[in-house]
């Protein structure tokens, strides 16, 4: 996975509040959260083409592994989600795509998880696999946002990327699961564009779910 790709799930249920911009549903850890979260993939091609085959796999292998991988360095797996990721290249100065799936790992330190990833990485010949821990909002270590949203679809993502410079940049891209729910993580600085961003692809920010935590891509 890319240093700037951004894949990440969010739940939540208490109200957060953001200056000049409304409400969003925001979740705290212990609350609905797993301890945390990994995003992975073992595609190592750039892939242009939205009608490309292998943006159907299922990676169901991979999930299969992957579980065993977290079981076997003493983690707790919990639920995998399957998500289709758009991101911006700025080398190829266009948008790629990606089959990838989200775990939530449970009983896990900050170390350990770090580990894990690691080895994903490396068995996967990834350029980076990103992690995610939940965490209170005030925490010292928090450093990073997850938001999720429904009612997106990847061309809705895919057209908003390319109409906006600034959150292709900053942002990097995000996903959409199965059922049509965006996901992204943005640095806990940017929260103000990717609430922006999020909005101007139809989004009732209020129905929006944020969480808040520690991102960090393990290479």
């Amino acid at each position: 996975m890319k240093q700037r790709l951004r894949v990440l799930v969010a739940v939540g249920a208490l109200t957060l509040g953001v200056a000049g911009a409304g409400t969003a549903q925001a979740a705290t850890a212990g609350q609905d959260c797993p301890t945390a979260e990994i995003f992975a993939t073992n595609n190592t091609a750039i892939i242009t083409d939205p009608a490309d085959p292998r943006l159907k796999n299922r990676l169901t292998r991979f999930d299969h592994e992957v579980r065993g991988i977290i079981r076997s360095n003493g983690a707790r797996p919990g639920a995998s989600k399957l998500l289709d990721g758009v991101f911006w290249s700025g080398d190829l100065k266009q948008t790629t795509y990606e089959r990838s799936r989200e775990f939530e790992v449970n009983r896990v330190g900050r170390d350990g998880l770090h580990h894990i990833a690691g080895v994903i990485a490396k068995q996967y010949h990834q350029e980076s696999v990103l992690t995610f821990r939940c965490l209170a909002r005030t925490s010292p270590e928090t450093d990073a946002v997850e938001i999720q949203a429904p009612g997106v679809s990847a061309t809705q993502l895919h057209d908003a990327l390319v109409a906006n410079p600034q959150a292709r940049d900053e942002l990097g891209g995000g996903s959409v699961s199965l059922d049509g729910r965006l996901t992204l993580v943005a640095p806990l600085a940017d929260l103000p564009l990717a609430q922006k961003f999020t909005t101007s692809l139809g989004v009732d920010w209020a129905k929006a779910q944020v969480r808040y935590g520690d991102e960090e891509f393990v290479s």
